[in-house]
């Protein structure tokens, strides 16, 4: 994962402060690319487990199907509502496709970890809903760019 950032060093989040903000917030925006060429954005809860964006998506969605041609993404999560409060992280990169699709509770070690703390902190609950409906996707981004407008105002 590449986190330098030519410009905006000065609003930059450091590894600790990207950690912090990406394990705190639940939505993001996923742009795909659909067949055409054309972006498609679409927003969705994910699981960051410092390391890597865990996404749960269904697999009839427009995105799912954008994502089995061209694993490419851009992905958004940001807050703030006013300049000065502005924080958010741009991850970039091609996704991985975890466990069977759709997922239904097959045993894989590899989602123990990420589906137990996605249904902590989206169901309040211990262990993962399976609907037959969604799938897990992974991305271990290749570019990260983050900015936080508050370092503006604080100095």
């Amino acid at each position: 994962m590449t986190v330098t950032q030519r410009r905006g060093r000065k609003i930059m989040m450091s590894s600790g402060e990207l950690d912090a903000f990406l394990t705190t917030q639940r939505t993001c925006r996923v742009a795909t690319v659909s067949a055409d060429g054309a972006p498609h954005v679409s927003a969705l809860w994910f699981l960051w487990d410092g390391s890597a964006l865990w996404l749960y998506s269904v697999v009839r969605s427009k995105r799912w199907t954008q994502l089995t041609r061209d694993p490419r993404v851009a992905i958004v999560v940001d807050t703030g509502e006013e300049y000065e409060s502005l924080r958010g992280v741009e991850l970039s990169g091609a996704v991985e496709f975890v466990g069977e699709a759709p997922r239904t509770g097959e045993l894989c070690a590899e989602l123990d970890a990420v589906e137990t703390l996605f249904a902590r902190k989206n169901f309040g609950l211990d262990s993962m809903p399976h609907d037959g409906r969604h799938a897990w996707v992974r991305l271990r981004p290749e570019k990260v760019v983050s900015w936080d407008f508050r370092k503006l105002v604080d100095g």
